[in-house]
């Protein structure tokens, strides 16, 4: 068989999906691997995409060296930075060809097919994003450090910031401070290591917790969530003053806070055509050149 197949990857910071269909459009095979949010390392992420691929080559019952025939796109986490993708790049790949573009152009194509629209990821990361005859804006998405507002790793950034709050008797306590204390051997000094070396798929674990205690009414997880949801808002308000139709939402995240939001927003919600893995594959599809050296066999 040496016809050419299509892999669409779908890179976030806590993992990585993919999909693999051949030249009609029939899917083969599909395979996850971890975390692939591009700032990371370039070995990470790599190591990330090939078990993923390996995975859904695995399901198709193809071999290794059928990677030679797949092109590969993928939308990524992060790859809107120029020099994380010029870092992922300068690694060889084993594909026939390989196309990056960020996870929030990957999840549009796949979303509107290429036509007017929006889409807002809400998962580790935030990302807002539309395209409105042909002019591509982003709105969010500089990362959790600086942005990322609404996304996991907000939450859990934040809900650890009031459990200091909590524990100095600046705010009350709640279950939930507690809880996230509990976690941490009742010691600010622990939470202090932690965040010495926590990623944003580390903060974003602790943003169930705080939509479970959310739901049970906790003032803590009511504060944190109705803010997350006021931020998802912003972005998505944005997007439609640009002058997009309709928009559609992405991520774990997406479908908990989407109750959240106000009825107008709620109104302007569609659902994708397709999802981001597929939109990876229109990717893939209409940029066939390989966009970085193959390993050689």
């Amino acid at each position: 068989m040496t016809d050419s197949l299509f892999l669409g990857i779908d890179g976030g910071g806590t993992k990585c999906r993919a999909r693999l269909r051949d030249s009609d459009g029939n899917l083969l095979g599909e395979g996850i691997g971890g975390p692939s949010n591009i700032r990371l390392d370039p070995d990470v992420v790599w190591a990330s995409i090939l078990s993923a691929s390996r995975a859904a080559l695995a399901e198709a019952n193809l071999q290794e060296f059928d990677f030679s025939r797949i092109h590969a796109g993928m939308g990524a986490a992060g790859a809107g930075q120029t020099s994380a993708v010029e870092r992922l790049l300068s690694r060889s790949h084993p594909f026939g060809s390989f196309s990056i573009d960020t996870d929030a152009h990957t999840a549009w194509l796949g979303a509107f097919g290429g036509g007017d629209g929006a889409i807002l990821i809400v998962g580790t990361g935030s990302c807002g994003y539309g395209v409105v005859a042909g002019e591509r804006r982003y709105v969010g998405g500089w990362g959790y450090e600086i942005s990322d507002e609404g996304s996991g790793a907000a939450i859990g950034r934040e809900v650890l910031r009031h459990t200091i709050w909590a524990y100095d008797g600046r705010i009350p306590s709640t279950p939930l401070s507690d809880a996230i204390l509990g976690e941490f051997g009742h010691s600010p000094e622990a939470i202090v290591d932690w965040v010495g070396k926590a990623r944003p798929a580390d903060y974003a674990r602790y943003a169930p917790l705080v939509l479970e205690h959310a739901q049970r009414r906790d003032p803590l997880g009511l504060v944190l969530i109705e803010e997350a949801a006021r931020q998802m808002a912003q972005i998505a308000t944005r997007l439609l003053d640009l002058g997009a139709p309709a928009l559609c939402l992405f991520g774990g995240l997406s479908e908990p806070l989407r109750h959240w939001l106000a009825p107008p927003l709620q109104q302007v919600i569609v659902q994708p055509k397709a999802d981001a893995m597929d939109g990876a594959i229109l990717l893939a599809r209409q940029t066939t050149h390989t966009s970085s050296p193959r390993r050689p066999r």
